[in-house]
């Protein structure tokens, strides 16, 4: 479906993205995960035509668009903010962005994305949800060939990110689009993407299934942007375990040093031979257990420098 070949942007001021090479396929849901800074939305805006890259080539179904403006691309885009016009309905919206206007399809659109009873509600008679779906609503009434998602559930409460979100998924493959959507959030990547790809400092690190690359990162920065990770420095290497690959039970002897409840969790502060961690833990302060780690990732020493415990 779209091909990025070499692709690469250097800003003045330091940043972008280099060498990256990618091919999404028709109608995958494809998850650029990466924090703040690693090259995420440069790369979506490389691909939107919102920015000209210094090299390399985009090609969408095999016709290059490279050079292509925005509106010549048959694209969809998601904003962080929404970008909706403020005088105009949700049903407007839809209208005026459809190559032929259709007001049954529109409305339909609506439909499906909850939102028939707010067809002719504006902008600020709108929560923040209600707009977002809008926003979704108006990129597919593109009929778009890719449509590129920028952090869209990000100022969302919680409980509305996840239900919105899970929705979204389930609307891109009913209607077998191809999405390209970028995230902080390492939740957000396992739960929507059927491949994602981890980004750090301007680079594409890894591609695979989500489970592949939480399991096999190929390298301590992969890792690390899945967030939850106990890292220590040992003998001129590097040891990785997330808290969830704790079991009770084996060989490796600690004592619990804290003990907290988060979201139904039960979370210890350990003691182990090489320092602290955080593990998922039933157990009492105070009390001497035996562990078991497994996977336990091993990765050379060198940047970037690990954090030696986890955030709960």
């Amino acid at each position: 479906m779209i091909r990025l070949e070499g692709l690469s942007k250097r800003f003045p001021q330091g940043g972008g993205v280099e060498g990256v090479e990618l091919e999404i396929l028709e109608g995958e849901v494809f998850v650029l995960l990466g924090a703040s800074g690693s090259g995420k939305t440069t790369l979506l805006n490389l691909v939107a035509g919102l920015l000209s890259p210094d090299r390399g080539r985009i090609l969408l179904a095999g016709k290059e668009i490279t050079h292509l403006p925005p509106e010549r691309r048959e694209l969809g885009y998601v904003f962080q903010d929404q970008g909706l016009w403020p005088h105009l309905t949700a049903l407007d919206h839809l209208l005026l962005v459809m190559p032929r206007p259709d007001r049954k399809e529109a409305l339909a659109l609506l439909e499906r994305v909850g939102l028939l009873d707010h067809a002719h509600k504006r902008p600020h008679q709108l929560s923040g949800g209600q707009r977002q779906r809008v926003a979704l609503a108006r990129a597919l009434a593109r009929r778009p060939r890719l449509l590129l998602l920028d952090e869209p559930y990000s100022a969302l409460d919680p409980v509305l990110r996840e239900e919105l979100r899970l929705e979204v998924r389930t609307l891109l493959k009913e209607r077998g689009t191809t999405a390209l959507h970028v995230t902080h959030d390492p939740e957000e990547a396992m739960l929507l993407a059927d491949r994602v790809g981890v980004m750090s400092q301007g680079r594409l690190l890894q591609v695979g299934a989500p489970k592949e690359v939480y399991l096999r990162p190929n390298s301590l920065e992969s890792f690390l942007a899945f967030g939850r990770a106990n890292v220590f420095s040992r003998d001129g290497e590097v040891l990785a375990f997330r808290q969830e690959w704790v079991r009770p039970g084996g060989s490796l002897e600690a004592l619990v040093l804290e003990r907290r409840e988060l979201r139904g969790e039960v979370l210890c502060r350990v003691q182990l031979e090489w320092g602290e961690a955080w593990v998922r833990l039933e157990a009492g302060v105070g009390e001497r257990v035996r562990l078991q780690i497994h996977p336990l990732l091993r990765f050379p020493q060198g940047l970037p420098d690990p954090a030696m415990t986890a955030e709960v």
